[in-house]
């Protein structure tokens, strides 16, 4: 299916979504080495994991939304709520004011704002997508975020420690902004009887509203193979959420200054944090590369087998990280962990639009990204492991954890071929 022929949301949401990627991504995979500066590696893996438990309960109260109220509404209100949580971000690290506490709970509302964003986000493509298409529309808006992973580490490793205010205050502006071309240049892809049922069922009062969407989750976790899905998610998360949490952190500290290339009297030398620039960088653009081509490969084999390779891989990936500290095996690995990475990154959201029914995407989507935000609640513990196992302890855990992951989908497909449609 060809862009053009898309809806006209989605091709709205395809060009403002890349410009909100870049600069967030300016800002986002530089927050592990900043907080850690300020309040040390405990307290900060610490206050990452806090700030993700109110990421977990938007994220579930932002798939009720989007089904309650409309994905278009949710996606404007998360977009300016974002906006103006790095405007406080940039207060906070403004000539004014030097406050890494108040920077945290700015970092915290823009966690919360992205949880509220994506399912709806999610359920928009599936509302108007039919089935056979949609890993393909999931695959190109995944290549636009990983275009933003190239561009956007690279101008972020200078702005953001050089002109940090200036870029925060950037970053809030282009937010607001994309919040308000979500209100005057898309459409509502909800349907319109599914928001009338949503608002009769839900007028009798606020509490029967939160009532009823707990019990919708209930049942949505009491299903033995979402559930299962939800828990490899998890475990899998583990380890590529590490590209900006422990990763950074390593490279930083293990890296000073190494030459990675030499002409003559011309040497190519890389700090920690500049390694971490190009490593982002490259996992960015093989992801802007590749995503399409390895989706429409992957869709040639069974799920299951694609699934469980992608996990094994990521493991390897973590156990290559600590073995040495020479730059050109860390791209090596960086490029098997990218490669795990384009495996799944289409057929997962797919998948979920197979068990979810029409009038509930938005609550499934929302389910199924907790495995990403429960995910990131757990994995800055990585941070602290390292001063309590060091580097390749930690680096191996994270491997076993992913290759785990892989038997859980085992299992999970067990389940899912059972079933009478499949």
């Amino acid at each position: 299916m060809k862009i053009r022929d898309w809806d006209q949301s989605l091709k709205v949401r395809l060009i403002g979504e890349f410009f909100m990627n870049t600069s967030y991504w300016m800002v986002f995979p530089f927050l592990a080495i900043y907080f850690a500066e300020e309040f040390g590696k405990g307290m900060a893996g610490f206050l990452l994991i806090v700030s993700q438990v109110f990421s977990v309960a938007s994220n579930l109260v932002g798939g009720y939304c989007a089904d309650r109220y409309g994905r278009r509404q949710m996606l404007m209100l998360a977009s300016i709520g974002q906006g103006i949580a790095f405007l406080l971000f940039a207060f906070a690290n403004s000539p004014w004011l030097e406050s890494p506490i108040l920077g945290f709970v700015a970092f915290t509302i823009v966690g919360m704002c992205s949880s509220l964003y994506w399912p709806a986000s999610q359920a928009m493509i599936a509302d108007v997508i039919p089935e056979k298409y949609r890993s393909d529309v999931f695959a190109i808006f995944y290549t636009t975020l990983n275009i933003a992973v190239v561009i956007g580490p690279l101008a972020g490793a200078v702005l953001f420690f050089s002109f940090r205010f200036e870029l925060l205050l950037a970053v809030a502006l282009i937010s607001m902004a994309l919040g308000l071309v979500m209100r005057f240049y898309t459409n509502e892809t909800l349907a319109q009887e599914t928001m009338e049922k949503w608002g009769s069922e839900a007028s009798a009062s606020w509490v029967t509203a939160v009532g009823k969407q707990f019990r919708e989750y209930g049942l949505i976790f009491k299903d033995r193979l979402f559930l299962l899905f939800i828990i490899a998610g998890i475990l899998g998360a583990q380890t590529f959420m590490q590209l900006d949490l422990l990763i950074p952190v390593y490279l930083e500290e293990r890296i000073n200054v190494q030459t990675v290339a030499s002409l003559f009297d011309w040497e190519w030398t890389v700090t920690g944090e500049t390694s971490f620039g190009f490593l982002l960088a490259e996992n960015g653009l093989l992801v802007a590369l590749s995503t399409v081509i390895v989706t429409r490969w992957m869709t040639k084999y069974q799920e299951k087998w694609v699934f469980f390779m992608a996990a094994v891989l990521y493991g390897v990936a973590m156990w290559i990280f600590p073995l040495t500290t020479l730059f050109w095996i860390m791209i090596v690995a960086m490029g098997i962990f990218t490669f795990a990475e384009l495996m799944i990154v289409g057929l997962q959201q797919s998948f979920i639009s197979k068990l979810a029914p029409e009038e509930m995407r938005g609550q499934y989507f929302a389910a199924a990204s907790m495995r990403y935000t429960i995910g990131r609640m757990i994995a800055p513990i990585s941070i602290p492991m390292t001063a309590w196992f060091g580097f390749g302890w930690t680096f191996a855990i994270l491997g076993i954890l992913a290759i785990a992951s892989g038997f859980v989908y085992l299992l999970m497909f067990r389940l899912f071929e059972k079933q009478p449609s499949y």
